[in-house]
């Protein structure tokens, strides 16, 4: 068993590597290739994927798995090997209903929509993009046929970013969120707004980039495994366990935008340089799914990040580096503005109470688009009605309304957006556990310790790569399932305070 098991190990480290070298080519695209580059990138991303695919798809991995049952099943549910056969094999049963030159196309024609994507969306011309998006539409319908008996056509898509959920249970907690987001909004949009304009000035974009090197750095995120650039729209992505990068976008107007995503952005990265060393080349050696990860991105974003303690820690500095432009604001002026609640276009962008209607607009586009309700050509006008009946404003243009994301336009409608509102509810939830355990880290946070947290973080959840389902994490850290309570309660306990509700 042990030779069966080193075999397995020796086949995943090199479909792990065909992958990885395909996330420097995708990496690559995204920061520094010339535009010309796009035809052989799509072309070489398609050659990858497939052959990535074709050797964890072929039947020797399928014989070895069947091999090691008898082993996997004498060993604790939570042991490394155990975790390691048990994963591969429900990756293994998806990957095998569907084919190589399938994963090929679609890597394909993602790496093509998203260089029409990089071109159309300055040029405001949703023309250029609509063919693309039929294919992607197209594409994702036949992924989901490769999976029968579904209750939803969505439902194979997101198992493929959050396994183990639903549309139904994704609607569940959507609505109930909802009743509780759409009344706080209101009581907010009725008082006077904290006056923003200190944080909308101008902030010189290499002062701005050096500010969230530092601020990223003092959080914990490992530079001598990771470097920052820039990117269309900011992204983390990893090559191994010790090369994990992270990207930022500037705003030259709003010192706010690259700080947040850069401190967002960190939080991925952190998850995946925390992983278990031992679980490198295999299928544990990832965060466990886009709603877990974006828990721990969001979470230093804005209940750290964004928090008061956060900023009275770094505020000195920032004014220091942005001395014109903040030396004479007060801090508490400089946290209400980080803070101001308003309906806005970019979701990126968005206040912490406002975010998830964003992303329940988009969670709800997907699931017409899929059903074939929704003509990919009428995409523009629903998405600026869902604006106009959600957050009552309606986007200017199609730049900054329905080809704001480059998600749809990297081939993937639907399976990926709901995991922006799961990463909010479960940070509530983890915060909450930490705090618990460790009340000191709100006092340790305003002197600059981030290491009580990070450790954490570190031993509960980024250590276990995927060996636990989503569920199963949750549950191992709180002691219960996914609630939208602390999420509530936070909102309603912060917001309150910032907007003297009663």
């Amino acid at each position: 068993m042990e030779e069966k098991l080193k075999e397995l190990k020796n086949r995943l480290q090199e479909i792990y590597d065909l992958e990885c070298a395909s996330s420097v080519l995708g990496w690559d695209q995204n920061t520094y290739m010339p535009p010309g580059g796009g035809p052989a990138r799509a072309r070489q991303l398609a050659l990858l994927r497939r052959l990535s695919h074709e050797k964890f798809s072929s039947p020797g991995i399928g014989k070895l798995l069947d091999d090691l049952q008898p082993y996997e099943e004498s060993q604790p549910y939570d042991s490394d090997e155990a975790s390691l056969i048990r994963v591969t094999r429900r990756k293994y049963e998806k990957a095998v209903k569907v084919p190589p030159s399938f994963t090929a196309e679609m890597a394909r024609h993602g790496a093509s929509s998203r260089n029409a994507w990089v071109e159309a969306r300055p040029k405001n011309d949703f023309s250029m993009v609509e063919p693309y998006l039929e294919k992607s539409l197209e594409l994702r319908q036949q992924l989901a046929d490769y999976f029968p008996g579904y209750e939803h056509v969505m439902d194979p898509l997101i198992d493929y970013s959050d396994y183990g959920m639903k549309v139904s249970d994704i609607k569940l907690l959507f609505g109930e969120l909802k009743k509780e987001l759409v009344p706080l909004a209101e009581k907010i949009a009725s008082q006077e707004p904290p006056d923003d304009s200190c944080a909308r000035q101008h902030f010189p974009e290499e002062k701005q980039l050096m500010l969230g090197l530092e601020v990223a750095k003092r959080i914990g995120y490992d530079f001598d495994r990771g470097r920052e650039d820039k990117a269309p729209h900011p992204f983390a992505t990893r090559f191994s366990i010790d090369d994990v990068r992270i990207t930022t976008r500037v705003l030259e107007d709003d010192v706010r935008g690259a700080l947040f995503a850069t401190m967002h952005e960190s939080g991925h990265a952190m998850y995946e340089q925390g992983v278990k060393k031992e679980f490198e080349g295999t299928p544990l050696g990832r965060g466990t799914s886009s709603g877990v990860h974006e828990s721990q991105s969001r979470l230093w974003e804005n209940l750290v990040g964004r928090s008061r303690g956060c900023l009275s820690y770094f505020y000195p500095r920032i004014q220091e580096v942005f001395p014109e432009q903040l030396g004479s604001v007060p801090l508490e002026t400089f946290y209400r503005a980080v803070n101001r609640v308003s309906s806005s276009l970019i979701r990126v962008y968005a206040d912490e109470v406002t975010y998830n209607l964003h992303v329940m607009i988009r969670f709800g586009l997907e699931i017409e688009l899929l059903e074939g309700n929704l003509p990919v050509r009428d995409l523009p006008e629903a998405w600026n009605e869902g604006y106009r009946k959600e957050l009552g404003i309606t986007p200017p243009d199609d730049k900054d309304g329905v080809m704001q994301d480059i998600h749809w336009y990297g081939g993937g409608i639907g399976g990926g957006f709901q995991g922006y509102t799961l990463g909010n509810i479960m940070n509530a939830q983890f915060y909450e556990a930490v705090l618990a355990a460790h009340p000191e880290i709100r006092s340790e946070i305003e002197k600059g310790k981030f290491s009580t947290l990070y450790d954490w973080l570190r031993e509960n959840i980024w250590q276990h790569g995927s060996k636990f389902t989503t569920h199963e994490l949750v549950e191992r850290v709180t002691g219960g399932p996914i609630s939208i309570e602390p999420l509530v309660n936070y909102l309603k306990t912060k917001f309150g305070e910032i907007y003297n509700l009663k």
